[in-house]
Formats: C-alpha cells, structure tokens, sequence
C-alpha cells in the first residue's frame, strides 16, 4: 500500500507535530479538529513551528509555502473518507477516543488503516467500537515528533498482521522512521519506562537528596541525556505524566507506578511545565527554558 494522504485528528501538540512533519515528508494531510477556531489556532502554531525553522536557516520560505499548502482544514468526518490512513492524536481520554473511532467506522472504508497516537491506553478496546478492529493499530510518536525518529507501533488483540506489515512500512519506508512492535500493555515501552525514571526523580527531589537542577545535570552529563527527567517532566506536561502514572497504577497495581505526591502538588497548583510557563523549571513563549 502505498500511502499518499492521511487525516489527523486532534489539532493540540501532538496533532500539529504530526501534520507537519507529514507535509514535510511530502504527504498530502487533512488537519480535523472540532470547529474553525481551533482549527485556524492550530494550523498558526505549525507556521510559527515553520517560522522558527526559518530562522535557524533550516528551512526557506518557499517551502514553508510548500508545507502549508498540503495540510488541508477539515471539522467533517466526511472528508476523511479518501485518505489512505487516519491518525487520532486527541486527549488521552478512553471515551473520546472510542466516539472518534466509532465515527471513523461510519466514513471510511475498511481497506482505510486508523491509528492512534495513544501513550497509555488499550487499542483492543479502542478498537472494539468498530466493525473492522482488524484495522486498528497504535502509532505512538514521540515529542517533538520532527527530531525524534522513533515510533512504537502497537497491536491490539484483533489487529491483523496485513494491517500491521503495511503501518511498519509506512513508517520505515515512507516517513523514514525507526518503528518498534510493541504488543498492548499500559505505557507500552517508551511511556512506561520514563515515567518510572521521573517519578524516582520527583522522590529524590521531594527527598532533598539533591536540587532539581543537579538532579537533572547528573542524567544529562552523567547518562548523555538531552534533557534531565524533571525537564522532560516539564516537556510532556506534569498533567499529561500524572494521568499516564495514574493509568499504570490502576492497571499494574505496583507501587511503582504510585505518582509521588509532589507530581500531584503541582498539578494542583497549576505548575504544568512549558504549557503554562512554569513546571520545576520557567519557560518562555516559545518553550525555551529560562536560565
């Protein structure tokens, strides 16, 4: 199968990471969020992505002109029904994304792959709201999806092997990324081991073991980290990692996976990470850490 155009639904990080690095890869990208407001909202914050780039000398105005003009606005499932494949990026909200399905179900043909970008949840139940769950698979990129060449690629209990041969060729071969099989278990591989490492690290901080900055400065030096893991707390989203561990712990029932109890203090107070400006660390507009 050869994948020319794709619909992604969800215009929030994920959604716009997707879309672009999509367009960028040559395909044609059908951008479906709720209504035109935040439509219009997300397809600006992949021009100021594109803006960015521009100034870094990585990229020209003319093919940002040529990466805008393949990502199409959509809010009607309806248009959906001529893409090769369907990527659902919205919140991790187990409902929500069985009502996406459900409707993907109504308008696309069953030869149409649909994907999730779910970090935590169960593609089997996903999937069970549709009449061909054979056709449903997880693709699970990762932040910023432009700079990171992984994604895990999940099976759920009925995904046939014919849907899975052709998303692993589609991410290997038409977007050139690293793809992993991962067969369905909470977190998967990448979720379920970096929350681990950020929930030890909230337990040294919370200990007074050592400052946030030198605990994170041990993993970026000491384990040739990009970012310390209470940076990356930060980057994900401290909401998005509460949920995530929240979910591991209902399912596992280890201690493990229990949130420490400053990760929930946070939340609370609204100390999101870059989304709000202000996690263990400030942020800028632009997500740039300020020293």
């Amino acid at each position: 199968m050869t994948v020319k155009s794709i619909g992604v639904i969800g215009g929030g990080t994920m959604g716009q990471g997707i879309a672009e690095m999509l367009s960028v890869k040559g395909l044609d990208v059908y951008l479906m969020e709720k209504n035109p407001e935040r439509l219009d909202w997300a397809f600006e914050q992949i021009e100021i992505s594109l803006d960015k780039q521009i100034e870094k000398w990585a990229l020209t105005q003319s093919e940002k002109k040529l990466v805008l003009s393949r990502i199409q606005k959509v809010t009607e499932y309806n248009r959906l029904s001529q893409c090769d494949m369907v990527i659902e990026t919205i919140t991790e909200d187990t409902e929500a994304k069985k009502e996406v399905f459900e409707r993907l179900d109504d308008y696309c043909p069953s030869h149409i792959i649909l994907a999730s970008n779910t970090s935590t949840l169960s593609l089997t139940e996903l999937a069970s709201n549709t009449l061909h769950p054979d056709r449903v698979i997880g693709l699970h990129f990762l932040h910023p999806v432009s700079k990171i060449d992984l994604v895990e690629i999940i099976r759920g209990l009925k995904t046939s092997d014919d849907t899975f041969n052709k998303t692993k060729n589609f991410v290997e071969e038409t977007i050139q990324k690293n793809g992993i099989m991962v067969y369905e278990s909470p977190g998967f591989v990448t979720t379920r081991l970096i929350c681990v490492l950020i929930n030890e690290a909230l337990h040294v901080l919370q200990e007074g073991v050592a400052s946030a900055e030198d605990i994170d400065m041990a993993m970026r030096i000491g384990y040739d980290f990009k970012y310390g893991p209470l940076e990356m707390c930060d980057r994900f989203g401290l909401d998005s990692v509460l949920a995530a561990m929240e979910r591991m712990f209902r399912e596992f029932g280890d201690i493990k996976y229990r949130p420490s109890f400053l990760l929930k203090k946070m939340v609370r107070a609204g100390h999101l990470g870059v989304k709000s400006g202000e996690g263990f660390f400030r942020y800028d507009k632009d997500g740039d850490r300020i020293k």
